[in-house]
């Protein structure tokens, strides 16, 4: 059932655009409010550095008026004299423990702190650097820059002349022209930078999620059933990762459904095979079995043939269960080999001599050959002597009278040995070489009835792969075939021939099955 349409907001890409642009908002609002807390602390740095000595240069114009009072009407006429040059500066005289005696500013009503802490007006007059900044008692929690001078009221010493130089009038004009400044080219160009790092995020968004929903995509319509189709696999980023791993799965997928397939073909010609096979033999029973029953007064002679010919049909039905009960148990891998030191040559001579009277019955010459100074191998001497048998076996089935078949034992190479089985038959044709160790498969169907049922090569198949070996076929059509089977000289692990490691199951010793 295919996925519904993502809604708009559940979109990868709308999420994570919407993210990305709340946060260059939030980043704007930032820089915007640094940039301006910037501006202000350079400002007041500079003040307090340009009019550090404002307050020093005032004390002696102050002090006539302090002497015995405060004359806040001359002070006012020396203040409102300066305001004409800086219009920006609050005057305080604080007293040696900094409580407010006088002030002139325009508070606008507000209440002032009555004390002011000292401790930064010491530093400064101590020579601390600028910027120091000082509290403001019409602003409480704000400090300004200032400039700071000792000076006598009314008799009283170590008191503080205190001059705060953006005072009222200042906040006022800077609250009027600092949001058109930042508003100016500031807020423009944080702006313009701010609007192109957004288009190109969105952009890469857009190109990631882009790439995301292709895979997306793809996915769907292997879920579907299209198992060729491929993601893209360009770029060296985790996207591009992710479509490679996904594409080799894909494939794997791909490789384990279409075997899944050729198992259930190969089920059922296996069904159709079987029973063709059992069929044939129980028929051929059946019947002579019946003849018997419903003739009691036949000759001796009639009967006996009748009853040698049951007998025959009855050794080809237990051969053919025999086989297919091996070959599962192969499968199952229930058969493990147990190997021992053997003399794979005289093993061969062995399984010649067991068949020369049947060569002989076909009139066909049968010899067994082997290369002087032949190691021993390790092997499980019954699952060899099965296989060998086999492959013999099949040679004499298909080599027509007066023909040839040769067995010979030789070195592959310096660790492994080889059993060579070569005949004169009408060989396989090229088409069918590449199934020719399949179950049930034979080089001439006709020849069913001869007592092959198509199991004995791919036993000798499964054996071979037991040992780590190998078998091999070669075959000119019409020239004759030749079967190789390679086995190693110390032991080895199973090969994949078995389509699964073998393992488990019990150590059941394979018992050959000579016919």
């Amino acid at each position: 059932m295919p996925e519904p349409a993502i809604a708009l907001w559940n979109r990868f890409g709308v999420r994570l655009s919407t993210l990305f642009l709340a946060l260059l908002l939030v980043l704007g609002v930032a820089v915007l409010a640094l940039t301006a807390r910037s501006a202000r602390d350079a400002v007041a740095t500079a003040d307090q550095a340009l009019h550090l000595d404002f307050a020093a240069e005032l004390a002696p114009r102050f002090q006539p008026h302090l002497m015995t009072e405060i004359d806040s009407v001359a002070i006012a006429d020396i203040i409102a004299g300066l305001s004409q040059v800086n219009r920006r500066i609050d005057v305080y005289l604080l007293g040696s423990e900094g409580m407010i005696k006088s002030w002139f500013m325009d508070a606008r009503g507000r209440p002032l702190e009555p004390f002011v802490d000292t401790a930064p007006l010491d530093r400064l007059m101590a020579g601390a650097m600028p910027p120091v900044l000082g509290p403001d008692p019409a602003r409480p929690g704000e400090a300004r820059p200032f400039s700071v001078a000792p000076i006598e009221i009314m008799g009283e010493q170590g008191c503080y002349l205190y001059v705060i130089l953006q005072g009222e009038r200042y906040d006022d004009v800077a609250e009027a022209l600092w949001p058109s400044a930042l508003g100016g080219a500031a807020a423009r160009g944080l702006a313009l930078a701010l609007g192109l790092t957004a288009l190109v995020g969105v952009l890469a968004f857009w190109g990631l999620t882009r790439r995301l929903q292709r895979l997306t995509a793809t996915v769907g319509a292997v879920e579907r059933g299209a198992l060729a189709v491929r993601a893209s696999e360009g770029g060296a980023d985790e996207v591009g990762a992710l479509g490679r791993a996904f594409n080799r799965m894909a494939a794997r997928i791909e490789a384990q459904v279409e075997a899944l397939r050729r198992t259930d073909r190969q089920r059922r010609d296996l069904v159709a095979n079987v029973s063709h096979d059992l069929r044939s033999p129980l028929a051929s029973l059946r019947g002579y079995l019946e003849t018997l029953a419903m003739r009691p007064d036949a000759p001796a002679h009639e009967r006996e043939a009748h009853v040698a010919r049951a007998l025959r049909s009855a050794e080809r039905l237990s051969a053919l269960v025999a086989d297919l009960f091996d070959l599962a148990r192969f499968d199952a891998a229930e058969i493990r080999p147990r190997p021992e030191p053997t003399a794979l040559a005289e093993l061969a001579a062995d399984v010649v001599a067991d068949r020369r009277a049947e060569a002989a019955r076909r009139d066909v010459r049968l010899h067994v050959r082997a290369e002087d100074g032949l190691p021993l191998a390790t092997l499980d001497p019954g699952l060899v002597d099965r296989a060998l048998g086999n492959l013999v076996d099949n040679a004499l089935r298909h080599t027509p009278p007066g023909g040839a078949v040769d067995v010979e034992v030789t070195r592959d190479d310096a660790s492994t040995l080889a059993v060579a089985v070569r005949d004169t038959g009408e060989g396989i044709a090229p088409d069918l070489l590449p199934r020719v160790f399949d179950r049930f498969v034979r080089a001439d169907q006709s020849r069913a009835a001869d007592g092959g049922a198509g199991l004995g090569l791919a036993i000798t198949k499964r054996i071979a792969a037991l040992h780590g070996g190998t078998v091999r076929v070669e075959s000119t059509l019409g020239a004759g075939s030749t079967f190789s089977l390679v086995l190693p000289v110390e032991p080895r692990a199973p090969t994949a021939d078995l389509g699964e490691t073998v393992g488990g199951g019990d150590e059941t010793r394979a018992r050959p099955v000579l016919r």
